[in-house]
């Protein structure tokens, strides 16, 4: 497949649909957004590894290491690229991409990559690699290929074994909740774990996540929603833990919960966008992330809450407004927002994290 220029994925964007009438205003496009997957997932630089070396021998490219997803410049984008394309495929099977999407979907989830991956994991010194986050989203992708009742599901299935494994060893263990606006976060974490664990039946992982979940976020108030956002956030502290929550919590326990928890919800400006300053900036442009994944997770925390609740409509007006100022940064044609937020666009859209 022949890569287009990240120009002309730009380009691409604001001509076929995503640009709306109106200056001011950007519609999502599904075959326009998935481009920007197809464009990263085999393209191996420019590329930032997490990489434990145990000996000099471990010295490898990253499409040596891990031969599935070494694209989009770190692990985790190219999973959740990958995610973006099987999500893109069963949702429009049809599509203007569609071949393209499998194919690029068949040449990367093969035995081979998958074996080598599964080694990757099991070697020395690599039980926390891509924890949490790269590991839920791995899971997701999983699925999203279990929901299209592809093959591929079952050629990943060593690697979601061995991710899950790993995982069921280490949650017993966290004592404390990682709250942060990055990757590690637990709350963003164990959301997508809980879909993939209801989606697939794995009722025991649903258990443990459910259990954990209930211990370390259950007794929570008053969460500082003030404080966000930190500069590097690309997501929200409160806003993940209260979107885990309603996942976890029957919706009379959730509306008391969130009393306590987001008191402000029903005061004016209660949470402003993010501003980007600077979107060549791999760090500072994933505020636009910040953006993307606030409006699903307060799409999410409406939809448990009656029509009637005041802060059902405060909710979804918060997630519009978050929305459009998301979508806005994915047009800049600046590969340090585009090769991952193509993804979360997708996952906001298509309202993938609610059942």
């Amino acid at each position: 497949m022949m890569m287009r220029s990240w120009a002309c994925v730009a380009l691409l964007l604001l001509s076929s649909g995503v640009m709306a009438d109106t200056a001011d205003t950007i519609k999502f496009d599904a075959d326009a957004f998935v481009t920007l997957a197809l464009d990263c997932v085999h393209k191996q630089y420019p590329n930032k590894i997490a990489h434990v070396l145990n000996d000099d021998a471990d010295a490898q490219t990253p499409q040596e290491l891990y031969p599935a997803f070494y694209g989009c410049y770190d692990w985790h984008s190219a999973v959740h690229g990958h995610w973006q394309l099987a999500r893109y495929l069963r949702l429009n099977p049809d599509g203007l991409h569609a071949q393209a999407a499998l194919v690029a979907l068949q040449r990367s989830i093969t035995s081979k990559n998958i074996a080598a991956e599964v080694a990757y994991f099991q070697a020395e010194g690599r039980s926390g690699f891509e924890r949490p986050y790269g590991l839920a989203w791995l899971l997701q992708l999983h699925a999203e290929l279990v929901e299209m009742d592809s093959p591929l599901a079952a050629v990943l299935n060593p690697l979601v074994d061995q991710i899950t494994e790993q995982l069921t060893d280490w949650l017993p263990k966290l004592n404390y909740p990682i709250r942060i606006g990055e990757h590690f976060q637990t709350a963003f974490a164990f959301g997508l774990m809980l879909d993939w664990a209801r989606t697939t039946g794995r009722q025991e992982f649903e258990q443990l996540l459910v259990e954990r979940s209930r211990a370390l976020y259950g007794s929570d108030r008053n969460c500082p929603l003030n404080y966000e956002p930190s500069g590097h956030d690309f997501l929200s502290p409160c806003l993940g833990e209260a979107d885990l929550m309603r996942r976890v919590l029957t919706a009379n326990e959730y509306s008391r919960w969130l009393d306590a928890f987001l008191p402000g919800i029903n005061t004016d400006n209660w949470l402003p966008t993010a501003r980007v300053s600077d979107r060549t900036d791999g760090k500072l442009a994933h505020l636009d992330g910040l953006n993307l994944s606030r409006a699903w997770m307060l799409q999410g925390m409406a939809s448990v809450l009656p029509e009637t609740d005041p802060r059902h409509t405060r909710l979804l007006a918060a997630a519009s407004a978050h929305q459009q100022s998301g979508l806005e940064g994915i047009s800049s044609g600046h590969y340090a927002g585009q090769h991952w937020l193509g993804s979360f666009a997708m996952y906001l859209e298509t309202q993938r994290g609610i059942r």
